[in-house]
């Protein structure tokens, strides 16, 4: 097997946690908001309300056949979810399978919007309706396992998200996904398989940095000073990728039991607007679960 560059050193990380050691220096759980700074949210995409307004007109104004009006309700649909208009994107999916009940991404749409609203028996049977109609989807296994995850149904979960783990190893986002899901059936198998999942596949970029928060490799503190902010991506903005950062402090601080501080980063996440992101997407679950224990304890 090609070692990559960085496996040296994060052999040493495996190696420290087969041993049951800590790895990052030891700090106190608030140390990482003293530096941390709030980005501004993401602006509304101006072409997407354009091609909203240019959509609307066609719609109401020309005579189509219901293949056509299907796909352009499905398309006015994805550009008001990603304008995080959810409730006109469900109106517009549910009116494009009625024009064509054999559109597999309407449900897709709909099975996340019911994962994000907590009705999980529904996502459920809109993703089974998607990897019915399409057995290859791109992203009907991660979001049935996501949905899984949310429902505390891990081993399933477990099993979707490590399907869609093995089409592409190299993402980082796979990689982690598939240990949020582990974690919660063995913690520290699931920290062994991502730290050699990030050995055998890991690089330099951004998205395995969060991976080494994970792990520990890192402390909060040198993940916000040395590497939240810095070499963006040309197509990146600032609030994106602070938008996975608070996520992923937030899930870091909630495995470590600091709810409250957890919630602070789900806040966070939220505030950047950026709608279309899966960590978006689910901040507000995460928020609600953790200031619920918070309630508990206080």
């Amino acid at each position: 097997m090609k070692i990559k560059p960085l496996a040296a050193a994060l052999a040493g990380v495996l190696l420290l946690l087969l041993q049951g050691c800590m790895i990052a220096p030891q700090e106190q759980p608030e140390d990482a908001l003293k530096n941390l700074f709030v980005v501004a949210p993401q602006p509304p995409e101006l072409r997407y309300q354009l091609e909203v307004a240019k959509l609307s007109q066609v719609i109401a104004e020309e005579q189509l056949s219901a293949e056509t009006m299907a796909e352009l309700l499905y398309r006015r649909g994805a550009l008001y979810d990603g304008l995080g208009m959810t409730a006109l994107a469900r109106i517009d999916f549910n009116h494009a399978l009625e024009y064509q009940p054999r559109l597999a991404d309407a449900y897709n749409y709909l099975g996340i919007h019911f994962t994000q609203a907590a009705q999980f028996d529904y996502a459920f049977e809109a993703y089974e309706a998607t990897l019915e109609l399409d057995p290859d989807h791109p992203y009907a296994h991660l979001n049935r396992g996501v949905a899984a995850y949310y429902d505390s149904r891990f081993d399933l979960a477990v099993d979707d998200l490590l399907y869609y783990f093995e089409q592409s190893p190299a993402d980082p986002y796979r990689v982690l996904w598939l240990y949020l899901a582990e974690v919660e059936l063995d913690r520290e198998q699931a920290r062994i398989n991502l730290a050699q999942r990030r050995i055998a596949h890991g690089g330099d970029e951004w998205g395995w940095v969060l991976s080494d928060l994970m792990l520990g490799a890192i402390s909060p503190v040198d993940f916000i000073d040395r590497h939240a902010a810095r070499d963006l991506r040309e197509d990146e903005t600032l609030a994106e990728r602070m938008c996975e950062a608070y996520f992923y402090l937030g899930k870091h601080q909630q495995l470590a039991g600091q709810h409250k501080l957890a919630t602070v980063y789900f806040r966070l996440a939220l505030t950047t607007s950026v709608y279309m992101f899966l960590e978006h997407r689910y901040a507000g679950l995460e928020l609600e679960r953790s200031m619920a224990v918070v309630g508990q304890d206080e």
